[in-house]
């Protein structure tokens, strides 16, 4: 199946150590994850991400650095996307009862621009997890898509043949170099149940997001996704925390309807 912790989702914490800035410059030479806090709360977003946006999403590469011993069972039916745009629709909207802990630093928080109460830009996950689910695997093979009414960062995916994909994000870091870029990076616990079968993993998503200049209202970004395996996995400490695949998307994001507020 294909890699579905493809994020675009996350503005938070600031990273405990080092620059995402150089993690992203630095792939595909990653050796382990990165030192985040812990995840609590929703995403938090710039303004200028408010909205709805038609993304093209594009695999321009993937690498298994330690195959051929160790292979995740995905890797090679994600060979099928590369090079192949794959689109869908994402939605971002203000949510005011937001968990200010992981809000960004005071002088880049999301403000209206009539001086009322600041309000969070956060993703509609349902939306947008069902969408990108469906652009991946085929709508048939996609029931249902729910997040957690109690823990925004704990995402239920039901397909077909009772199977069920939970994911839940543990740790997330960011960086803002400008007020016009930013780099998010999230680890997800995924896992997989099957009728006979269970597969465990975790999932790092970093993504460098670019707001682009008038007149052009878009906003690309480079997407990193490495697979950890879990300390069930029987080769756990063959990898000896090294990724066992990674992949590398090109995004770009065109606006639905008219985001004022960007």
């Amino acid at each position: 199946m294909a890699v579905l912790a493809i994020a675009l989702f996350g503005i938070t914490a600031p990273a405990l150590a080092g620059s995402l800035g150089d993690r992203v410059s630095r792939f595909p030479e990653w050796q382990s994850k990165p030192r985040l806090q812990l995840a609590k709360g929703d995403l938090l977003y710039p303004n200028w991400m408010e909205g709805t946006w038609e993304v093209t999403s594009t695999l321009l590469e993937q690498y298994a650095p330690l195959a051929p011993e160790i292979v995740t069972p995905g890797f090679e039916k994600n060979k099928r996307f590369l090079k192949k745009p794959v689109t869908f629709q994402v939605k971002f909207s203000p949510e005011e009862s937001a968990h200010l802990s992981n809000a960004l630093p005071s002088s880049q928080n999301n403000r209206q621009t009539d001086g009322s109460d600041d309000v969070t830009i956060v993703a509609d996950r349902e939306f947008n997890g069902l969408n990108l689910a469906k652009a991946y695997l085929g709508d048939r093979k996609v029931v249902s898509v729910k997040v957690d009414p109690d823990d925004p960062n704990r995402q239920i995916t039901e397909l077909s043949g009772n199977r069920t994909l939970v994911s839940v994000v543990t740790a997330r870091g960011s960086e803002m170099p400008s007020d016009e870029e930013f780099i998010a990076t999230e680890i997800t616990q995924q896992v997989f149940r099957g009728d006979s079968s269970i597969y465990l993993n975790e999932v790092e998503t970093t993504t460098d997001y670019r707001k682009l200049q008038p007149p052009v209202t878009a906003i690309e970004a480079d997407q990193m996704t490495a697979i950890y395996l879990s300390p069930q996995d029987p080769d756990f400490f063959a990898a000896g925390g090294q990724p066992v695949a990674l992949y590398h998307y090109k995004l770009e994001l065109f606006p639905l309807e008219d985001n004022a507020k960007k």
